[in-house]
């Protein structure tokens, strides 16, 4: 291409570099802290070669961003965003090298325009790294087909180091470069020399911490990643993968990127080959192992490494569509990153995290970890001198404790410890609470995420957390966006006896109205409610938080004692409720917040989650 062709496209690159960075800088100070944020945080407080869920690095950029820019949000993403600033200049200088520099800039944009990487860095993640990683091994393995020379031979291990150091799954990207290389005959001869070969020995060398982590702990970090997390069986979930993927790389682009790999296997330029074979192979890898592997975690991001190993091969094949089709690759592209940037952005106002409370993609993982620090805060100086603070899963914990900046907060056995694999991490720095934690040591306040249990499963979590603590003292309630996040808060301040009755907190239902039904201002409220250990005395109606009607409660409800199975509700089967609501002439209509206020026969008085009606 002509350099006036070069320069138009590096003016573009550097014009786009600077928005989207001065995008990202701006969500990312705002962004709440995401829990896998957090607990890297709680890590790098408790610096070691490896930990259970990854290797070191994350946890180590974590401690190195808060001690250069302070016990915040940006503090603890600013090393990630550097990484993620560095991808698409190492795109520009992997493609400029093979193809020149037109090609070159036009590849740095599309890196900036593909929402996997031009979103990275906005959170503190393993990814920025082994992007990094990745991209610093293709540039490596680019420059040994050409010519082998020693500093190809250390950005290799340079590559292979970070990546070693920043996830188990870059073991993928390592295999797959292995064979890329294997079938080109000049990647055959790289391998034979010993310059690489010593290359390829620092980088297995740099997983020794993760290796020995393992032997040390009954390969607990392994086993999860490998074994625990995956159901190893074939399901048709996998189908799903072409579709997730061409949302998140936008459909065009999508397409551009699979189809330059498809024809550049065969290209006269050993490097085009290898792009392709490398970002392929990955791609088309994690396609079929998304057909045995976890469904329940976030994986869309997994098949990232190869997008970046063909992003090379796509200015050329843009080049030859028709202007019309350029124009929409371009701008369905940059419509995806703004549509990514626009859901972080939202996910930063905590009006519109309210709005969509009752909505199924409702970011529970970023929202009401700030409210519920400064209701700490408050319990706390309420509390005598010397209260322990104990969190009921991993989850809280490591959200309070960097809200609080306290990374020695205990933290009860929950499911999610184990759902996540940080269970074993937990125990080995001794912050697994112990059973009766306030047994001798004066006032503990225990805080427990509800919402983080699936309904189903509550009270017999409600259950468990009796045989670790004893009965459960009447709930400080903070529900954040209408309950969509509810915290319980107890003040464990007297130790009961080691075989005194489960009292735990309160558990409703509205049959009617269902959430999102339309209600004049005369409308009938029905469910049940109980409240095992003590049952319950009264049920007040609430609409957007204001009592409009006392329920009759202790109706018939004999369907609810048989589904709970282990209920301890002295009052059922008489445990529903049915109530009236007659409001005002002239009441506001439109979505409005229906709720309820249980209270127990203990003096607990507790709020239940809100669901929106539409008053008509």
């Amino acid at each position: 291409m002509p350099d006036t062709g070069a320069e138009r496209a590096r003016r573009a690159f550097l014009a786009l570099f600077v928005a989207v960075m001065a995008v990202k800088v701006l969500i990312a100070v705002r962004l709440p802290v995401f829990v896998d944020e957090a607990f890297y945080w709680l890590e790098g407080q408790r610096l070691a070669p490896a930990y259970s869920d990854l290797p070191g690095l994350t946890a180590w950029l974590t401690r190195l961003g808060v001690s250069l820019a302070g016990n915040n949000e940006f503090g603890l993403r600013l090393p990630f965003l550097l990484m993620g600033a560095a991808v698409p200049w190492l795109v520009v200088r992997v493609t400029s090298r093979a193809f020149g520099p037109a090609y070159g800039w036009q590849a740095g944009s599309l890196a900036l325009l593909l929402p996997l990487s031009g979103t990275l860095g906005l959170m503190a993640l393993p990814d920025p790294a082994m992007a990094l990683a990745t991209l610093l091994c293709i540039d490596a393995g680019a420059k040994l087909l050409r010519r082998i020379d020693a500093a190809a031979a250390l950005e290799l291990a340079l590559g292979l180091v970070i990546g070693a150091l920043s996830h188990y799954r870059f073991i993928a990207v390592i295999g797959v470069g292995f064979i890329a290389l294997l079938l080109l005959a000049d990647g055959r001869r790289a391998l034979r020399d010993v310059r690489v070969l010593t290359a390829i020995a620092i980088g297995a060398a740099a997983w020794t911490p993760l290796v020995w982590w393992n032997l040390d702990n009954a390969d607990a970090g392994l086993r999860f990643q490998l074994v625990d997390r995956h159901p190893w069986a074939f399901h048709l979930e996998g189908l799903w993968f072409v579709l997730v993927q061409s949302l998140m790389v936008t459909p065009l682009l999508f397409a551009a990127l699979l189809l330059a790999g498809w024809r550049a296997r065969r290209s006269a330029l050993p490097e085009a080959r290898y792009f392709a074979l490398l970002g392929l192979l990955v791609v088309a890898g994690f396609f079929a192992l998304g057909f045995f592997a976890d469904t329940e975690r976030v994986s869309f991001h997994w098949p990232f490494p190869g997008y970046l190993a063909l992003l090379p091969l796509a200015p050329a094949l843009l080049g030859g569509w028709p202007r019309w089709l350029r124009r929409a690759t371009w701008g369905v592209a940059a419509a995806g990153l703004l549509a990514v940037l626009s859901y972080y952005v939202a996910v930063s106002l905590p009006d519109v995290r309210a709005r969509t409370a009752a909505e199924k993609w409702y970011p529970s993982n970023f929202a009401g970890w700030d409210e519920l620090a400064a209701e700490v805060r408050r319990e706390l100086a309420l509390m005598p001198d010397g209260t322990r603070l104990v969190a009921g899963s991993f989850k809280v914990g490591a959200e309070l404790g960097f809200a609080l900046d306290d990374a020695s907060i205990p933290v009860l056995d929950h499911p999610l410890n184990h759902k996540h694999g940080r269970a074993p991490q937990l125990r080995l720095w001794g912050l697994e609470a112990p059973d009766r934690p306030g047994q001798g040591e004066g006032p503990v306040l225990l805080v427990e995420a509800s919402s983080d249990v699936p309904y189903k499963d509550l009270l017999a979590r409600y259950h468990h957390m009796c045989s670790m603590v004893g009965p459960l003292p009447p709930p400080k309630v903070l529900n954040v966006d209408h309950g969509s996040q509810r915290f319980l808060l107890f003040r464990l301040q007297q130790p009961a006896p080691a075989d005194a009755d489960c009292v735990a907190p309160a558990m409703a239902w509205i049959d009617s109205p269902e959430p999102g039904d339309a209600v004049d201002g005369r409308f009938t409220v029905e469910g049940w409610a109980f409240k095992d250990g003590a049952g319950l005395e009264r049920v007040e109606v609430l609409l957007d938080g204001v009592a409009v009607a006392e329920a009759d409660y202790g109706l018939p409800a004999p369907h609810v004692a048989p589904y709970w199975r282990i209920s301890e509700d002295p009052n059922h089967p008489d445990v529903g409720f049915r109530a009236e609501v007659r409001l005002a002439p002239g009441v506001e209509r439109g979505r409005r917040w229906l709720g309820l206020r249980l209270h127990g026969a203990d003096g607990s008085v507790e709020d239940w989650p809100e669901q929106p009606v539409e008053l008509r």
